[in-house]
């Protein structure tokens, strides 16, 4: 069962984003070097599944009020548009949700029927709250154990287990479900319809008061969706360990992603108002881009498909099941980056191992491309920018994208929950590039001159302890240093082997 399409693994610590500190009510109590926590009435309200719901229906309704305008000012073109991404990814959510929950084979009219009129999320709320709200009021035995490991401070690592009862087990069933739906509405949703109303504003030359509270909206909701990409990626990643992230790295991330999304459609709008046919052609070499490389890796590999996306899945439904679900990982990478790298023949479709230089080399691509497309725009653009300083705006847009490098370098080095875990950090990455890039200098200058510069192999010198000096000894044949930094490696070093006890 893949973690990303549908997900079994019923945990309370994987829940929601805004996840509230351990109650001093627990019990904790140590078994055989293990911590044991019964806590059945402490369930964490189901904030992510109110926020979500939210999200969906205030971008429905704004959309809806935005048409009504379109519709009565004969704007044809926008009012059709508006309603495909306003109803597209309404659809997406209402299987996604039946399809988690798994409600075709249960007699539940009612929520078949609510889903039929694209009110999905409202009742799936509803329930949430029902469920939390009748929790702890009577002793309930717990269905299942959840072992995880406590990273401490100090370095040192408990492992601890939890009860799951059953109320906490259907909570975590809406919050699974609730995080994928928030993806699917930001980026098959959202990230168009903003693209869109920003185009329009500025083809139309005036602001329009729905069309502004859409878009805010819309902003909302992909910033939202991005932060659930990397909480869940975190979380996938570092499967047996609790991940529990700080105020300051929310913070963080909220200013990483927000300012990457929006200087990314910024600069797409742009420069479709400069070169509208051109920005097909750009949408859709990204999105093939993205779409074939989990492919072509796949096949590179010569694995095989996986055997657990369903029960009753042939070769076929599986395809088309890692098909859709690759889309939507490419309509991710249009506008910001992911937080994960794809395994086709993996059981989770998610590699483990993120190595540095996938994500290095996605923001520097990202950082050119941006840069050429506000340059065509500045080279191209219409009279209609002659009252806007074209240059401040393009430095602005450049310099908004670098602030989210930096704020992502800083989640990374500082606030990322299992930083402590990491075999090469940002400041090892950085520091190895430039000693990199240093000593390709003095080979380049030492090869002009022909000879060696004296300070050739200055890097090894921070690598290597000082000796006492002493006699002078007969001279031993030393191996070149190898400064190259196995940026590919595995990120994490986790060698606590955990089982999950059912």
């Amino acid at each position: 069962m893949t973690k990303l399409i549908m997900e079994e693994h019923y945990d309370p610590v994987d829940t929601e984003i805004m996840e509230a500190e351990k109650s001093p009510n627990e019990s904790p109590k140590m078994e055989n070097g293990v911590m044991l926590v019964v806590n059945h009435s402490n369930i964490q309200p189901p904030f992510s599944v109110v926020l979500a719901t939210i999200l969906y229906c205030a971008e429905f309704v704004s959309a809806s009020v935005l048409c009504k305008k379109y519709h009565s000012g004969h704007d044809n073109i926008w009012l059709g548009l508006t309603i495909t991404f306003m109803l597209v990814p309404a659809i997406l959510t209402q299987l996604a949700l039946t399809f988690i929950h798994r409600d075709l084979g249960r007699d539940r009219p009612l929520v078949l029927f609510m889903h039929l009129l694209l009110m999905g999320p409202l009742i799936r709320c509803f329930e949430a709250l029902v469920v939390y709200f009748k929790s702890g009021k009577k002793e309930e035995p717990y269905v299942t154990i959840s072992r995880k490991i406590n990273l401490m401070k100090k370095g040192q690592n408990i492992p601890m287990e939890w009860e799951i009862g059953h109320s906490e087990r259907k909570l975590a069933t809406h919050r699974n479900a609730f995080k994928r739906t928030a993806v699917i509405q930001a980026f098959l949703g959202s990230t168009p319809q903003l693209t869109l109303q920003l185009y329009a504003t500025i083809q139309e030359k005036y602001i329009v008061v729905p069309r502004v509270t859409l878009m805010i909206i819309a902003l909302v909701s992909i910033t939202y969706g991005a932060l659930v990409c990397s909480v869940l990626a975190i979380q996938i990643r570092y499967d047996d360990y609790k991940v529990r992230l700080s105020p300051a790295a929310y913070i963080c991330m909220i200013l990483w992603r927000g300012l990457e999304i929006a200087t990314r459609v910024t600069s797409l709008v742009l420069f479709s108002t400069a070169l509208t046919h051109w920005v097909i052609p750009v949408g859709l070499a990204n999105l093939l881009l993205f779409f074939f490389l989990p492919w072509a890796e796949f096949w590179a590999r010569r694995g095989s498909l996986p055997e657990n996306v369903e029960k009753n899945f042939g070769k076929l439904d599986t395809t088309l099941v890692l098909c859709m679900f690759i889309f939507l990982y490419a309509s991710i990478n249009i506008f910001c980056w992911s937080a994960v790298q794809l395994d086709l023949a993996h059981r989770d479709l998610i590699e483990k191992k993120q190595g540095w230089s996938r994500l290095a080399a996605y923001y520097g691509g990202r950082f050119v491309e941006n840069a050429a497309l506000i340059a065509l725009w500045y080279f191209f653009k219409s009279d209609f920018y002659e009252y806007v300083c074209a240059p401040l705006l393009a430095a602005q847009l450049l310099i908004g994208y670098s602030l989210a490098v930096l704020f992502m370098l800083l989640f990374y080095q500082f606030c990322h929950p299992c930083r402590q875990l990491f075999r090469y950090n940002v400041h090892d990455c950085l520091h190895c590039v430039c000693c990199l890039r240093c000593e390709c200098c003095c080979r380049q200058g030492g090869e002009e001159r022909g000879q060696a510069h004296p300070y050739a192999t200055a890097a090894t010198m921070v690598l290597v302890p000082e000796e006492p000096l002493g006699p002078p000894q007969e001279p031993q044949p030393t191996q070149p240093p190898d400064l190259t930094c196995q940026l590919g490696e595995r990120e994490t070093d986790i060698v606590d082997d955990i089982t999950v006890v059912v």
